[in-house]
């Protein structure tokens, strides 16, 4: 990795860690629910995505760097909050599929800051049960 891609992630986790706890507390916000890797406990994070059908897409800015795609590695079973209510589901990554042309389709403001921010842009797909 470059560095100044290293730079950039850097940065932009320092914003998130300031960020992402205020975030995840508004009711409106869309946030996936992970399992810690190494802790076993709940690990929320604010994301943009949208639900089509059954299924959550996002596109996470780091790939997998991302500790919530690292969480999501080791047991892919998660939650999702959209407006408000939580759905269970199980997430995929998948590396094959366009994250460009997939942010297109994606609420624009959180698309936008993935596409300025991100260094290795990765599609997740959550097929939600039920």
């Amino acid at each position: 990795m470059s560095r100044r891609t290293d730079l950039r992630f850097r940065a932009t986790t320092a914003v998130q860690r300031r960020l992402n706890p205020l975030l995840r507390r508004l009711p409106l916000q869309t946030v996936l629910e992970t399992t810690g890797r190494v802790s076993g406990r709940p690990r929320r994070t604010p994301v943009g995505g949208r639900r089509v059908g059954g299924s959550f897409w996002l596109v996470s800015e780091f790939g997998e760097r991302s500790q919530y795609v690292r969480n999501i590695k080791a047991d892919p079973r998660v939650r999702v909050r959209i407006r408000g209510r939580w759905h269970e589901g199980t997430a995929h990554l998948m590396p094959q599929d366009d994250p460009v042309a997939r942010l297109r389709g994606l609420p624009r403001v959180n698309s936008l800051g993935v596409r300025a921010l991100g260094t290795n842009l990765l599609t997740v797909r959550v097929d939600l049960d039920g």
